[in-house]
């Protein structure tokens, strides 16, 4: 019900043959380019404060451009940037443009090598200077670089640290850009190594700089830099010289799949982009391993490389749950299976009252879990039908049959999202008179004051949508009791590796404990806790502890709920409102390949999450409790 800005969402396109090659065969020497877009639109729904593109054009003769990039700000941005591409071609007359051998000597954007980029802001920082791909420009082609990742570092001060013991001055505090300068400088002194390296071999002049641009091995920088990255992260790069990699945490954390033939290789954040792009099947397409990195040389030839050991497989399930598409074959299953481990606890908030129960789904984005509800309901009503049947020792009468098929789940499409707010709006209590009408309810769809509505969501985070608008529209259809079902267990921490995710205060789940803590006469375990984390301030990150777990400790998951329940409900509700969350169990037996749950359990993958997590909940209890 409420959007989560997600990590940010990657492409990279390779061409392994000259751009005639494409142009006979699919009538355009656009072919990659083309494959850009649509991969980037595919993956629009993960970023849509901004894209960008970089293009490589590999044979580009000395005093002509080789590197292209274009970027653009808001919801418009892959539109905006292709528009721009193709503005450049909208003067010339058809014998040049589709030539292919002018466009590769004369057209901007006319390479072999292309990578896009979506970004959701996961620092709170914004501008047209924050929009990937960053490029580090320098008048040898191979040590010029375009960076894009989706990422989040949570020790961006100790890799800064380490840049400028070496002498190097980043000219922004920002984990792109210190990533940058760090794999810029590597960069540098991999070039220089071939350069001495050849140089003594007798090679002068431009002999010496095709030698270089033949030889460079990324793996080298990757292998110097990656091992300090503490966080989730795929990250992409290209030089100017034609060589490209990809690079996967050592956790898993953050997703990326790989499709390669001898025409072409691509790489996403998500499976079914590549198979719609390519038209292939889910088998065809690799995922990039933990820790493992692909690289494809200017010669187009591809190796992949394990850069780090990979660590424990802490692969992000809310990319299972919400972030991607659920047209993936896998996806779609565990969101099924996400609904229907959910059917006891809702049958229990029923009470097994299948006959004055109507059941929904809100958002869209729930609609795979609502029909894996509707599978287990289903079941569970047949296997009612079998034990009434089985019952009767008789043959049944007309009557009785007609009573026994008559019994089904009762499913409604109970809401329809109407509008959508306007950010000119911004008094507040207009924005809040908008907001309790960005649904419109389905009048007639459940009988008033007699049945159960249950409405299934695909996660409840800060709860502000219900709040303010979702539990009041549904009280109007005058329901008994509303069950608010979410199909991820409850959000108690910061992510840190991509999800905006990142202050306590924002949780409505620790909202719900600290008021349960102030109800029992206990606000010293939250204090006692702060200073527990204070304490180990000093601390190495391996040695951290995450004390936010023990705010949550003296509560089970149904009186935190109920917490929730109570705070949400806005004054005047008719209806009891009830809130039913997905367990810790049910999550790892529907996503079983996917554990990372550290946002659900506070279980940070990395040291340096658990470091963040501490500090979010020193600042919020500085901030609540001690500057007032």
């Amino acid at each position: 019900m409420e959007v989560l800005k997600h990590e940010c969402g990657v492409a990279m396109v390779r061409l392994l043959k000259p751009l005639e090659y494409y142009h006979q065969k699919y009538g355009t020497w656009m072919y990659g380019l083309n494959k850009l877009y649509l991969l980037m639109e595919k993956q629009h729904n993960r970023g849509q404060e901004g894209a960008g593109l970089a293009c490589v054009k590999l044979e580009a003769n000395p005093g002509e451009e080789y590197m292209f990039r274009e970027r653009a700000m808001g919801t418009g941005a892959i539109t905006e940037i292709f528009d721009a591409v193709h503005q450049h071609y909208k003067d010339l007359p058809p014998g040049k443009l589709n030539n292919p051998l002018f466009a590769k000597t004369n057209l901007p954007f006319a390479g072999e090598l292309y990578m896009g980029h979506l970004r959701y802001s996961t620092t709170g920082k914004s501008g047209i200077s924050y929009i990937h791909p960053f490029l580090r420009r320098n008048n040898w082609r191979a040590k010029n670089l375009a960076l894009c990742g989706n990422f989040n570092l949570t020790n961006v001060n100790d890799i800064f640290e380490e840049i400028t013991t070496i002498g190097q001055h980043p000219r922004k505090y920002a984990d792109t850009y210190i990533m940058l300068e760090q794999m810029g400088h590597r960069l540098d002194r991999e070039v220089e190594r071939l350069y001495q390296k050849f140089e003594g071999e007798g090679l002068r002049g431009m002999d010496i700089t095709h030698a270089i641009e033949a030889n460079v091995d990324l793996s080298n920088v990757l292998k110097r830099c990656a091992p300090s990255w503490d966080g989730g992260y795929v990250i992409c790069g290209l030089t100017g010289s034609g060589e490209s990699f990809s690079v996967r945490d050592p956790w898993g954390i953050r997703p990326a799949f790989y499709y390669v033939d001898d025409e072409i290789l691509i790489l996403a954040s998500e499976r079914p982009v590549i198979q719609t792009a390519m038209n292939v099947q889910a088998e065809d397409i690799r995922e990039l391993d933990p820790g493992q990195a692909i690289f494809i040389s200017k010669a187009g030839e591809f190796r992949a490389s394990q850069i780090i050991e990979p660590k424990e497989n802490k692969a992000c399930s809310f990319e299972r749950i919400y972030f991607s598409r659920g047209s993936d074959i896998d996806i779609y299953k565990e969101r099924k299976r996400l609904g229907k481990n959910l059917v006891p606890a809702i049958l229990k908030a029923v009470e097994n009252d299948l006959n004055h129960t109507v059941f929904s789904f809100i958002p869209n984005t729930a609609e795979v879990a609502y029909f894996g509800m509707q599978e287990g309901l289903n079941e569970y009503l047949n296997k009612l039908k079998k034990e009434w049947i089985a019952d009767r020792n008789h043959l049944l009468q007309e009557d009785e049959l007609e009573q026994i098929l008559s019994m089904r789940v009762r499913c409604e499409k109970v809401a329809i999202k109407d509008i959508k707010l306007r950010t000119f709006i911004a008094e507040g209590n207009s924005r809040n008179d908008l907001a309790a009408h960005v649904y419109d309810i389905t009048y007639g769809s459940i009988v008033p004051d007699a049945d159960n509505l249950v409405v299934i969501d695909d996660s409840i985070v800060r709860g502000t949508t219900l709040r303010q608008s979702i539990i009041g529209i549904l009280d109007r259809l005058h329901p008994k009791k509303i069950v608010i079902v979410s199909s991820s267990p409850q959000v108690r921490y910061p992510d840190y590796y991509g999800i905006d995710m990142s202050r306590m205060n924002e949780f409505i789940a620790f909202k719900a404990a600290v008021a349960l803590l102030k109800d029992r006469g206990r606000e010293d375990i939250l204090l006692d806790a702060y200073r527990k984390a204070k304490k180990q301030q000093a601390k190495k990150s391996e040695e951290i502890v995450n004390y936010v777990k023990e705010i949550y400790a003296p509560f089970t998951d149904e009186e935190i709920s109920d917490k929730m329940a109570e705070l949400l409900t806005p004054v005047g509700t008719r209806a009891k409102v009830e809130i039913v969350y997905q367990t810790l169990e049910g999550l790892h037996a529907s996503c079983p390949n996917h554990p990372g749950d550290w946002y659900f359990s506070g279980d940070y993958p990395t040291p340096g999450g658990a470091r963040m997590v501490n500090e979010a909940f020193i600042h919020y209890v500085e901030e609540e409790f001690m500057n007032k």
